[in-house]
């Protein structure tokens, strides 16, 4: 089977609309390309991020010393998701970079990717780091050291300011992207460790009760884990190529299938190239004698405006046709009867191709 392929359409519109419309005669595979850019944007963030960087390295050290001092692990593991924030934000800065390269030679979505491997990588940080804090601090529950609470209290609690300045920086950058967020989420869960490890210093303070630092550092691994679950499964979901969260495949098949003069929508796919970067390609029949081109700009219209898939390549081909008609001749396809017709006790379309996914048709049918 031959088709045609042109540049994937791209907008940045999400709105509720009703489903697609279209009329029918002669199409091929195609896309549009509403091209924008995003440098200023991007600079933005990076600015963001690499303020936020700063004030976290040099916070860090200073924690450290502290730590050491005080005999605090609530504070050295703060230091140490610090020391994670630091990596996650060069990280992500790193990932920009690459991201930003323009499209060439064998990676034809360019390094978009890359800053999702940023955030995975940010992900299972969380959770390596997790294990490790687990562990010290159910030795320090076992057998608590002696612990420094005023200075624990004094330190945490410019950690708190500090991190709420770093969370600000980061919460004016882009979100929607998986690899600030990655960043962002680090920076969240330590501002909510701190807040733990000030309340751990009040009590060793008031109290003599040494053990709660070692919980403070517990409060901070429950934050680590749900973050770092969190950002593995979602960059786990655009590395296995599944379907943007929220969005069904068959309700999208079903969608495109009610068309005018489509009858049937197959080889559907939905996936997101990088975060808020979603795409989808799909094989679309219509009535013989239809107007493929206006099927597939209704369709890709429809797409773009209610779902914001904003790269949709559509093979819309007629049904049944077995001589070139202005749809390229692209594929010949006919029921068991022989005249583009589904026949009794017909199940599947003899598409001449294997068919990846279901099928979807107008009317009730199974997925």
């Amino acid at each position: 089977m031959a088709h045609d392929h042109h540049p994937v359409g791209e907008a940045d519109q999400e709105a509720a609309g009703p489903a697609p419309g279209g009329h029918a005669h002669g199409g091929h595979a195609s896309g549009a390309h509403d091209g924008h850019s995003h440098a200023l944007a991007a600079d933005a963030d990076r600015r963001w991020l690499t303020g936020a960087l700063g004030l976290i390295v040099a916070f860090m050290a200073a924690e450290v010393v502290i730590g050491v001092l005080a005999h605090s692990l609530a504070l050295l593991s703060d230091a140490a998701h610090m020391l994670t924030d630091a990596g996650a934000i060069v990280l992500a800065l790193v990932a920009m970079r690459l991201a930003a390269r323009p499209a060439r030679g064998g990676y034809t979505f360019g390094l978009k990717r890359a800053e999702i491997l940023s955030a995975q990588a940010n992900g299972i940080t969380l959770l390596v780091l997790s294990v490790w804090l687990t562990y010290e601090a159910v030795r320090r529950l076992i057998s608590p050291p002696p612990v420094a609470g005023g200075l624990v209290l004094a330190t945490a609690l410019v950690g708190v300011v500090v991190n709420i300045v770093a969370a600000w920086f980061l919460s004016r950058a882009n979100r929607t992207s998986l690899n600030v967020e990655g960043a962002f989420q680090h920076i969240l869960t330590d501002l909510f460790g701190f807040v733990a490890t000030a309340i751990a210093g009040a009590v060793v303070l008031a109290t003599g009760f040494t053990r709660a630092d070692a919980l403070a550092s517990l409060v901070v691994v429950a934050l680590m884990l749900r973050a770092g679950i969190g950002l593995v499964r979602a960059s786990g979901r655009i590395f296995l190529e599944a379907a943007p969260a929220g969005l069904d495949p068959d309700v999208v098949g079903d969608a495109m299938v009610a068309a005018d003069q489509v009858v049937e929508v197959h080889d559907l796919h939905i996936w997101l190239i990088t975060s808020g970067q979603s795409a989808l390609s799909a094989h679309v029949l219509v009535q013989p004698g239809g107007d493929c081109h206006a099927v597939r700009r209704s369709l890709q219209s429809w797409l773009r405006e209610t779902h914001g898939i904003t790269h949709a390549t559509l093979q819309v081909d007629h049904l049944g046709e077995d001589q070139d008609d202005g749809c390229g001749n692209l594929l010949q396809i006919t029921g068991p009867d022989g005249d583009g017709t589904e026949g009794p006790g017909h199940d599947e379309p003899e598409h001449g191709e294997d068919i990846h996914g279901p099928v979807h048709r107008p009317g009730p049918h199974s997925h």
